[in-house]
């Protein structure tokens, strides 16, 4: 399963999640590689530390690659890093992606994050994309290329209002270059059971008949430190409420696979 967490809002915890989700399920021993779209490196940052700094080849040479013709072309796999947690890789994020963005987009390499991550499906039993803030090439590239989408939201007016566009983004993409791409749910973040404002959001939610999902991802500062030393909430502190969040959303999205394995095993 590729999936790819997607919203145009900044600051609603896309490589929180990202990173999260994608360690527990590397924990559990699910072979799980990270794909980082975003220039900023959050993810990179967040699962290698001060290794970040040092990486000779991701994403952006990736891309770069795919803008000349090559005799030795190197493979996906030659991008690709091992993080310190056991059965996580990492396709880390490089701030060249930046620079790259116009000259993909003028060149039509929408198709090529797809077909890499398509030629890497037996080496790995779950994908995760982070991607900007932003619908632009990479985060379109992100959509062509998963199955499923998350939409991280965070309780507040400004993210509903985005929400719808967001969807009809998603659906559009879905419409014209990846109809097998569904929008899996909107993972609540940031949520505080005990505030009236963030209940009644997210409450009309659901009452509109939106994928939304459970558990809700409550607000902690524990996350703070998660980042500040580079390790996701299963490594750092297993018994945490959060973290018992994310193993309790990460179950809730693999019964739908789990049902689909056994349909054609039967």
């Amino acid at each position: 399963m590729r999936r790819v967490v997607f919203n145009q809002k900044g600051g609603v915890g896309k490589s929180t999640i990202t990173c999260n989700l994608a360690a527990i399920g590397a924990h559990s021993g699910q072979r799980t590689l990270v794909v980082d779209l975003d220039p900023q490196g959050n993810s990179t940052r967040y699962l290698l530390g001060a290794e970040a700094e040092g990486i000779e080849d991701g994403a952006a040479d990736f891309f770069d690659q795919t803008l000349k013709f090559s005799v030795r072309a190197k493979t996906p796999e030659d991008y690709i890093v091992e993080t310190p947690f056991e059965h996580l890789h990492l396709l880390p994020s490089q701030p060249a992606l930046e620079e790259l963005h116009s000259k993909l987009e003028s060149r039509y390499k929408i198709y090529k994050l797809r077909d890499a991550l398509a030629s890497l499906e037996d080496q790995y039993d779950a994908i995760w994309i982070d991607t900007p803030p932003a619908l632009n090439f990479y985060t379109r590239s992100a959509l062509i290329a998963a199955d499923a989408c998350l939409i991280p939201f965070d309780c507040d007016d400004f993210s509903r209002r985005a929400l719808y566009a967001l969807m009809e983004n998603v659906q559009e993409i879905q419409a014209d270059h990846n109809p097998g791409l569904k929008i899996e749910g909107i993972v609540v973040n940031q949520f505080q059971p005990r505030a009236n404002l963030p209940q009644r959001t997210v409450q009309e939610l659901v009452d509109e008949g939106l994928p939304v999902l459970e558990p809700y991802l409550g607000a902690s500062v524990k996350v703070k430190e998660s980042h500040e030393r580079s390790l996701p909430m299963i490594h750092l502190d297993a018994r945490h409420k959060l973290t018992q969040e994310f193993v309790a959303l990460h179950a809730a999205l693999s019964k739908p696979a789990t049902r689909k394995r056994a349909a054609r095993a039967a």
